[in-house]
């Protein structure tokens, strides 16, 4: 005689499973849909983003220059860049472009949301002047940048002399060449100045007033609570700002072409002149690979110490 297998009774408040739930009809429907519409961008992204990315790793690893095969080298252009004078000097010229534009950038464009937040007449109009330098093409900023900068006829010399004050040759000297570039950078704030706005507007009102109920004043709501409810915002434009400061090229490529003496040589106008007017196209795809290493490495620092400063109003967000 065959006995029926015996099911365990569920015990009271359990939920019986019943494996995974099938979709209906308009749920397949939607998720094909959902995957189609979806298909061009993750495509785009394979083909353009990834493709490249692993084709690049390989001519890292191989010395090949444009016209000809690539040989396989190994690690041999990782060990070449240890003792490249041009590429330490590349690295420790973006690094102090960045360690003077970020902080820059971050405090005038906080001020200056600060500015707009304030109800005054003509807002609309304050918040559109102050946005406009980023609208200005990369190419027309650095050539209105070079006239300002000329040490004959700039903009900027011709103020000091009217000011009885001493003259400068900016972009044209070794020692001024990069914070000239740095004064230049102040002209973009306005991507962290709206980025700041927006944050500044999310600030609930309820805690100013409960600060101002305390008996604090202007300091005391700055301190206390616009700060602190502004440090996921300031912490997202410092990593959106050193990574693109890591990136810049225009300003040596029309500007400078790296000079003088190398003084504003940044890592991408380096690996772009290794690449396409030496010809080195493993070299810089170890150019590239690197900087994507330092970069990485310097997100994940940024990170790991955000935890110590950084505060989110929901708990456990971080």
């Amino acid at each position: 005689m065959t006995v029926a297998p015996t099911v365990p009774a569920s015990r009271p408040g359990q939920v019986r499973s019943r494996g995974p739930a099938r979709l209906s009809g308009q749920g397949r429907l939607e998720r094909r849909w959902g995957v189609l519409m979806a298909l061009p961008a993750i495509l785009g992204f394979a083909i353009f983003t990834i493709g490249p990315m692993i084709a690049s790793f390989f001519f890292s690893l191989t010395d090949w220059t444009i016209g000809g095969s690539p040989s396989f080298v190994g690690l041999g252009n990782y060990r070449t860049l240890g003792g490249d004078e041009l590429f330490w000097k590349s690295l420790s010229v973006t690094t102090y472009y960045t360690l003077g534009a970020v902080p820059l950038a971050l405090v005038i464009g906080f001020v200056v949301a600060l500015l707009l937040n304030q109800k005054v007449r003509g807002l609309a109009l304050w918040r559109t002047i102050y946005y406009l330098p980023t609208l200005v093409p990369a190419v027309a900023s650095a050539v209105l940048w070079i006239w300002i900068f000329n040490p004959d006829f700039g903009l900027l010399n011709s103020l000091l002399r009217e000011g009885g004050l001493p003259t400068s040759q900016w972009i044209y000297s070794e020692g001024s060449a990069v914070p000239s570039l740095v004064i230049m950078s102040t002209w973009g704030f306005g991507n962290a100045m709206v980025i700041f706005l927006a944050g500044l507007q999310g600030v609930p009102r309820h805690l100013y007033e409960a600060v101002s109920i305390d008996g604090g004043g202007v300091w005391q709501r700055f301190r206390h609570v616009t700060l602190p409810m502004m440090t996921p915002t300031i912490f997202y434009n410092l990593v959106t700002g050193v990574i693109g400061t890591f990136q810049v090229f225009n300003q040596a490529y029309v500007m400078t072409q790296g000079g003088p003496n190398n003084a504003t040589l940044f890592y991408i106008y380096y690996l772009w002149r290794t690449a396409f007017t030496e010809s080195q196209m493993g070299y810089a795809s170890a150019l590239a690979w690197v900087l994507f290493m330092v970069i990485m490495v310097i997100t994940f620092f940024l990170f790991r110490n955000a935890r110590r400063w950084v505060y989110y109003e929901m708990a456990g967000a971080r």
